[in-house]
């Protein structure tokens, strides 16, 4: 046990973690979030090694009327990851693992990020969709967003959610199921931590690997407009088997980029092939052998690495603004539209995916889980991303441009993790849709009716008069982010 430091006591003898408060050595590091926007000083991080220290942990805050955030990898885009002078719960240091090979299932400590996830499951030959950046935590993308270069063949990540424990608001630890609080377990899949800190989440596994066809090829920015209409075409009638996607970026200042590239527009085809990788050379050729490519680096490799591809481009601590919408037709005015938008952002590192679904994804069961996903081909994800501070209003502004450039042919919905707080509530009804949301509601007020979770993409009660709520409550006007 950890001595707590520079906070009141009455939760050193109950609890099993690290306490940290300001003063701490290790106190920057704790607060530290992935995206650099946000610098939130908490009053307490508790990391946690079990749910008992969540208990004990959500016992102090309540009692002391502190505002909660729940960590798990930190990658909250709107910083919901942390908070200032509240407590941060974060499950970190839990990390277990229990793989059932010959059933295809694994329970896993919701401290863990994909990359330790898949390198644990990839021992058995298996994998379940998971992030596109190993250092996301599994937490956050399971329960608000669930994307990742596996959907196609094995829809998202809460699709394959088959129970969680969770803590409640109210301190009681429960196993959600189809069994057993099986109406929490619906909420948990895509309504982020509306409902109570998830402690470990329980998976249904998928034959993966362990070696993949799968790489990356690099073109210059100029034929972006040819190269979608291309992937476009190709993906129409592409077997479920086939997953990736296409960027518009910056070509990296890396030794694999010809150096009269590097620093140069660029776009980049992402293509991964589940299953044999010499069908899966043959099946990717049409966009192998496209063009006139800077880069090819397509080659039978191990899925750790494929999930490892977009790593260096989201490094630990990059601002970032994001945007993320469904697209449900891609004609020739879209790509237009999309490529000069792209053109004109000023961060190198902002970046755009534009992501195939389809396959798994279509066939999936809506009503079985509160994720809001439309039946559509493409979806989109715009980041805004710099380092100098001095780019943040001007990418911000582009960003938004973007999604409005977008909108003839957007769905207008979006995983809950990728609303932003500036697009207030009315969204977050929208892409859930009406009879989800109320179902939510009825949730909320069940499992967390004082609103102790609240910085999520939140859920409000029924019941919003309770001075936590008023007190904790996060504005959500068009210009907290350039303040």
């Amino acid at each position: 046990m950890t001595q707590l430091t520079n906070a009141q006591p009455g939760l050193e003898a109950t609890f099993s973690g690290e306490l940290i408060a300001s003063g701490h050595p290790d106190y920057d590091d704790a607060r530290g979030l992935y995206n650099g926007m946000f610098d939130k000083r908490p009053r307490l991080i508790a990391r946690c090694t079990s749910a008992i220290d969540v208990q004990a942990a959500l016992a102090y805050a309540r009692e002391r009327n502190l505002i909660v955030a729940v960590r798990g990898g930190g990658h909250s885009t709107p910083g919901h990851s942390s908070c200032d002078g509240g407590i941060v719960i974060d499950t970190g240091p839990m990390k277990s693992v229990a793989i059932d090979a010959e059933r295809h299932t694994g329970r896993f400590g919701a401290g863990l990020t994909w990359g330790e996830l898949d390198a644990a499951t990839q021992e058995h030959g298996l994998a379940v969709t998971g992030g596109r950046v190993t250092h996301t935590g599994i937490a956050g993308l399971t329960l608000g967003s669930g994307s990742g270069w596996l959907e196609r063949k094995y829809g998202p990540t809460c699709a394959n959610l088959i129970s969680a424990e969770v803590v409640t608001a109210d301190g009681r630890i429960l196993r959600a199921s189809a069994d057993q609080n099986a109406d929490l377990l619906w909420g948990l899949k895509g309504a982020g931590g509306n409902f109570g800190v998830v402690t470990e989440f329980e998976y249904r596994l998928h034959p993966v690997g362990p070696i993949l066809y799968a790489g990356m090829v690099l073109h210059p920015r100029g034929v972006a407009t040819d190269l979608a209409r291309c992937y476009r075409d190709f993906m129409a009638d592409a077997p479920d088997e086939i997953g990736g996607g296409l960027a518009l970026l910056t070509a990296p200042p890396e030794e694999f980029v010809p150096a009269e590239a590097r620093g140069k527009p660029a776009c980049a085809l992402i293509v991964i092939y589940l299953g044999d990788p010499r069908q899966g050379e043959e099946a990717l050729r049409p966009l192998l052998e496209w063009g006139e490519p800077w880069v090819k680096m397509v080659q039978p490799m191990p899925y750790a690495a494929v999930q490892g591809m977009i790593d260096a481009g989201h490094p630990w601590g990059i601002s970032e603004y994001a945007k993320m919408d469904y697209l449900r037709e891609l004609p020739d005015e879209a790509i237009d539209a999309m490529a000069e938008r792209a053109a004109e952002a000023s961060s190198p590192f902002t970046k755009i995916y534009l992501c195939p679904l389809g396959g798994a994804v279509s066939r999936m069961d809506r009503h079985a889980m509160a994720l809001g996903i439309p039946d559509t081909p493409w979806m989109y994800f715009c980041l805004a991303e710099w380092w100098d501070p001095t780019m943040k209003a001007p990418e911000i502004a582009w960003a938004r441009a973007f999604m409005t450039a977008m909108r003839p042919w957007s769905v207008d919905q979006a995983p809950a993790n990728f609303i932003e707080p500036d697009e207030g509530i009315g969204r977050l009804r929208a892409s859930y849709g009406d009879e989800k949301f109320k179902r939510l509601v009825a949730l909320k007020d069940k499992y967390d009716p004082e609103n102790v979770f609240s910085l999520n993409p939140n859920i409000p009660p029924s019941q919003d008069d309770n001075p936590r709520n008023k007190q904790h409550a996060r504005p959500t006007t068009n210009t907290e982010h350039e303040s």
